[in-house]
């Protein structure tokens, strides 16, 4: 049962394999002897009621510049031998969505989908966080550009961004006195039509935007602290932070504590949590990464414990 490894990914070859988690994945699912198949950008379909996909056998080795091999694609139906990763980054629209559906007509059949496709419908990443407000800082999501203006002003200096972004693209940080605001919240609501988030701006991000990895809702010891560089106010890594690991504070296990069981109520088995500070501040659940840092830096095998609580079983050969 759930012998086959099945990743749903962005274009396997255009990652970066010393910094891409589901790369761990695939090296830890060959590792343990799993068959590996890759699914093609848009390989996902429905026949007859069965979630079928477009998938390749795929190897993979830890070795720059030649880090997988693929054989000829075949068309598979999805079910209870099959473990499909969902590992397809933001941002969330129409396609991915309807993707997850097919997911859930598989899992229905037997797969075992990781994350769970109904939370990855039901997750937005920024917004899932207000689901534990005693976590966040205060925190507006809106389409008044008037409200989001009023919000500014109390709080005096802000940081905006979209609720579909992802590795730091279109934030912005804000104050109440700044010529740009209007054009940056027009930017972002698309002119009052659009969601958008702002957020009290937080200090200690120059200490670091803290990834704390949760699995099965229980967070791994040590947590990434992504550290912006020079002028740039944001960590994300692919802003140009440098990622430094660290233990977990007492206070990044309680966020994790009032996180983590509801994650694991609803099939989130692998969870980023984004902290800066005190405060909780996103919940990745679409493709979280930080684990070859980690575990590089601390000896760890991350997706070795992921492994361990999906309970996945080699075919016999």
């Amino acid at each position: 049962m759930h012998s086959d490894i099945i990743v749903i990914m962005d274009p396997i070859e255009s990652i970066k394999i010393s910094k891409d988690t589901t790369f761990a994945m695939l090296l830890e699912g060959q590792r343990r002897g799993h068959r590996l198949f890759y699914v093609y950008p848009g390989g996902l379909s429905l026949r007859d009621g069965s979630a079928k996909a477009k998938a390749a056998p795929l190897s993979v080795q830890d070795i720059p510049g030649d880090w997988f091999k693929l054989k000829h694609p075949r068309e598979l139906t999805l079910g209870r031998e099959h473990t499909v990763l969902m590992r397809k980054d933001p941002p969330i629209d129409a396609e991915y969505l309807h993707d997850t559906h097919i997911l859930s007509v598989a899992q229905r059949a037997g797969a075992q989908i990781v994350n769970d496709p109904q939370g990855l419908r039901d997750f937005n990443e920024k917004l899932a966080a207000q689901l534990f407000p005693e976590c966040c800082p205060p925190t507006l999501i809106s389409r008044s550009i008037s409200d989001l203006r009023a919000f500014v002003a109390e709080q005096n200096e802000v940081v905006l961004k979209p609720l579909d972004g992802m590795g730091g693209r279109s934030i912005f940080r804000s104050y109440g006195n700044d010529p740009n605001l209007n054009v940056i919240l027009e930017t972002l609501t698309v002119n009052g039509h659009q969601l958008a988030l702002a957020q009290r701006y937080i200090p200690e991000i120059v200490q670091g935007d803290k990834r704390i990895l949760l699995i099965d809702g229980v967070p791994v010891e040590y947590c990434l602290a992504r550290i912006p560089q020079g002028n740039e106010f944001r960590g994300n890594l692919a802003a140009g932070g440098r990622g430094e690991g660290r233990p977990l504070t007492e206070r990044d296990r309680w966020i994790a504590a009032q996180v983590g069981p509801e994650m694991q109520r609803r099939g989130m088995r692998f969870v980023g949590l984004d902290v800066i500070g005190d405060y909780l501040t996103e919940i990745n659940v679409t493709s979280p990464t930080c684990v070859r840092e980690l575990d590089a830096q601390f000896g760890l095998n991350i997706a070795g414990r992921l492994f361990d609580i999906l309970n996945v079983t080699p075919a016999a050969s």
